[in-house]
């Protein structure tokens, strides 16, 4: 295992796995508690539709993710915010349509691209340098972001009206922590896949949500669980030569059904219950 470690490859793969880990599930604490868990599923399916149209046209591809992701967050906060339509039916609807484009871009190719397709399934081994280097940069403004303004977050996750209120503009914090969201699935999408990255948003947060108390100890609990996922992950799907999105987010799944069995929020209920 010492071994492994020496070869770059693995040591690429092992820091993007640390900051996805602790990246996905620092956001996806927020995603949990505010009840966002499907606008991971739909911005993934307009990042990786970014990604098709960058290969397609020879554009950038992350490039064209950050554009298709950011963009469908916009145009769904400005439906919702307009009363034309419910928050989580403008995400279906774009949840659709960015994979039907997705679908339309790989049927134009005309040929198979593994790269394309790496996107999709995720393909951490194959992380390189100037991905990583993206990567970090990328999440090093996300977190800082978080940082800058939890009070903020913490109260509209919780109460948004109350937080308007109170005098914080609640709706422009939203509409951020949306933009968030969308960055957190493009700098996930080479190690994990679009397939997949919502649920590393989603089950190391719903983990953490078993054990923690607080948000400050929910957060800590979710990057233990997603950076250990996610770490754990790599590691198994080199040994076993596995798929290492599908490896990580496994590991993930099984790390909640144990944190759901362990949960003193289940015991309390348990007793509650009681006749």
């Amino acid at each position: 295992m010492v071994d492994l470690l020496t070869f770059g490859f693995m040591q690429r793969a092992l820091t993007a796995s640390v900051i996805i880990g602790a990246l996905c599930s620092i956001i996806g604490v927020f995603v949990v508690l505010r009840g966002l868990s499907f606008i991971g599923a739909g911005t993934s399916h307009a990042a990786f539709a970014g990604v098709t149209f960058g290969y397609l046209t020879g554009v950038s591809p992350l490039g064209m993710a950050v554009l298709f992701g950011l963009g469908t967050v916009w145009v769904i906060h400005g439906l919702y915010q307009r009363g034309v339509m419910k928050l989580d039916v403008s995400i279906g609807i774009f949840y659709t349509f960015t994979m039907a484009l997705a679908i339309l871009f790989l049927g134009l190719m005309g040929t198979y691209n593994a790269e394309v397709y790496g996107f999709l399934f995720g393909s951490v081994l194959s992380v390189t340098a100037e991905d990583l280097s993206v990567m970090g940069w990328l999440a090093s403004g996300v977190l800082a972001l978080v940082l800058l303004f939890y009070k903020e977050f913490h109260f509209i996750t919780f109460d948004q009206a109350m937080a308007e209120a109170t005098g914080i503009a609640a709706g422009r914090f939203f509409f951020l922590l949306l933009n968030l969201i969308a960055l957190t699935v493009v700098v996930s999408l080479k190690t994990v896949g679009a397939l997949l990255v919502f649920a590393m948003i989603v089950i190391p947060a719903a983990s953490a949500y078993q054990l923690g108390r607080t948000m400050l100890g929910m957060m800590g609990y979710a990057v233990a669980f997603g950076v250990g996922s996610a770490v754990g992950g790599v590691l198994l799907s080199y040994r076993f030569d596995l798929p290492s999105g599908a490896t990580i987010v496994l590991l993930a799944t099984a790390l909640f059904f144990v944190a759901a069995a362990l949960s003193p929020k289940r015991r309390v209920r348990a007793i509650v219950a009681r006749p």
